[in-house]
């Protein structure tokens, strides 16, 4: 194990995550609110003292860089870059508890929305700016930035695609381009003009310019953390209609807006998740209409919040017009399902993933088949493709894996002795990173009541469905530590 090339790319991670935390503290002194700008202060010198040690204990790393040891530095950046940015909600006495206010970061970074706070309007805007980034930050990735824009972030290191495969949500990471960096660069511009054009709508609904920036953010990285207590329910259709909009292109898998740049539309049209991911959405919001006839005053009304809200839990997206724990139960269940599926591979959306449930029916399917004509070989097509055997291995074991740490983490919470709706839906919101659940964490509510124990559960859930599982697993395997 290459233990200081790891410590010299976590310092890497910290220092683009010190840097994004500038922009807070400049709000914070812009603001007047001297409490928030001393904490990020404060927190900002704990970075430096931390990346300073690093970058001195590990300045003589060997090169070498293999794929136990890109799991491994994925996963332990985003537990180490999570525990010192919570540190401003700490600091500033904004979240008093510590393990609240990590709580509340990872469920920033790894754009789940899920919340311990009862009253969002009461934090400053300078934390408010910080929470919201996090989103945008966790969105795309912050290695798949370091890759993209980080001076030497993959110079001769041959190590991208490690790093790439495991932060990239979906069974199967490509190059868009031959080079890794040039790929994870073409990703991030694309990732900012659509926030940017997310933006430019909001203002045109005449709303306030950073409460704009802070819903593009939790918007663009499908998080969900809103700066009203209501979440969208208080703003104008218009801007509701635009977030839903932008909430389904960020669900899309992001090649598809580089092949529509390149001119060539019909692969979109014709790419076989694109197809499930609009199906399963307009089919679920029609069904929901259908189900909420009389609910709202209104038919516009009812498909209004219906494709909101079809929209924001399918990209695990977390914001709400409306409380939907109090709609009819064919709806819940439909919005329960659409939490499992999630949104595209190589979008900022959790969940499944579309491309995962495609190759999950295929594989069922072909199993049927074998059944029936056992000599027959069959393989699994996708867009016209095979598949490789060891993709499907892959899902096959993601599904596993997903199961398992779904009823073990619902057995631990249930510990705290809320209802099942209330456990079951708070698993299945962070480790899909949805955010809101129903019952007791409906959108009308938060996490707040859940126990140290549960929290750390629901923290561990949100960290694995955001870093598809391995990534978090291979760091409780004695194998990843002993020597080979």
């Amino acid at each position: 194990m290459n233990y200081k090339m790891m410590g010299r790319f976590i310092a890497q991670i910290l220092t683009i995550g010190a840097v994004f935390m500038l922009p807070a503290l400049a709000i914070s002194l812009y603001y007047g609110e001297q409490q928030a700008a001393f904490a990020f202060l404060v927190t900002l010198g704990i970075f430096a003292a931390v990346i300073g040690l690093l970058r001195l204990t590990c300045r003589s790393a060997p090169s070498a860089f293999f794929a136990r040891e890109g799991l491994v530095c994925v996963g332990a950046s985003w537990i180490v870059l999570s525990l010192l940015s919570c540190l401003p909600f700490y600091f500033s006495r904004e979240i008093p508890k510590f393990i609240d206010a990590f709580f509340e970061i990872v469920s920033g970074f790894t754009t789940t929305g899920a919340s311990i706070l009862p009253e969002v309007e009461s934090l400053s805007w300078g934390i408010l700016y910080w929470r919201s980034f996090s989103h945008w930050l966790g969105g795309m990735g912050v290695l798949v930035f370091l890759l993209a824009f980080a001076p030497g972030g993959s110079k001769g290191q041959g190590f991208t695609m490690h790093l790439l495969r495991a932060e990239s949500p979906g069974p199967n990471v490509g190059k868009l381009v031959p080079k890794m960096r040039k790929t994870a660069g073409i990703l991030y511009i694309l990732y900012i003009g659509l926030t940017v054009l997310n933006v430019i709508f909001l203002l045109i609904g005449k709303m306030p310019l950073l409460e704009a920036v802070c819903t593009a953010f939790g918007t663009a990285g499908t998080g969900g953390f809103g700066v009203k207590n209501d979440s969208l329910a208080g703003y104008s259709p218009y801007i509701q209609n635009v977030t839903t909009v932008f909430m389904t292109l960020f669900g899309i898998n992001f090649s598809c807006y580089y092949l529509m740049l390149l001119g060539n539309a019909r692969a979109v049209f014709k790419d076989e998740e694109l197809r499930l991911y609009v199906g399963i959405l307009v089919g679920s919001v029609v069904l929901i209409t259908l189900n909420l006839r009389g609910f709202y005053s209104t038919l516009g009304e009812t498909i209004r919040h219906a494709a909101f809200q079809v929209s924001s839990i399918m990209t695990t997206t977390g914001f709400a017009t409306t409380d939907f724990g109090q709609w009819p139960a064919f709806s819940q269940s439909i919005l329960l399902m659409l939490m499992v599926v999630g949104a595209c591979a190589g979008s900022t959306g959790g969940g499944l993933k579309c491309a995962r449930v495609l190759l999950l029916f295929k594989i069922l399917r072909r199993n049927i088949h074998q059944v029936l004509h056992h000599r027959r070989i069959q393989s699994i097509r996708v867009n016209g493709q095979v598949m490789d055997e060891k993709v499907l291995d892959s899902a096959n074991a993601y599904l596993a894996a997903y199961v398992i740490i779904l009823f073990a983490s619902y057995v631990v919470i249930s510990l705290d002795g809320f209802s099942v709706g209330t456990n079951f839906s708070a698993v299945l919101a962070c480790f899909n990173n949805i955010g809101p659940g129903l019952e007791a964490v409906g959108p009308t509510c938060n996490y707040a009541a859940y126990s140290v124990l549960s929290k750390l559960v629901l923290i561990a859930d949100m960290l694995a469905g955001r870093l598809e599982i391995f990534p978090i697993l291979v760091l409780f395997s004695h194998g990843t530590w002993k020597q080979q």
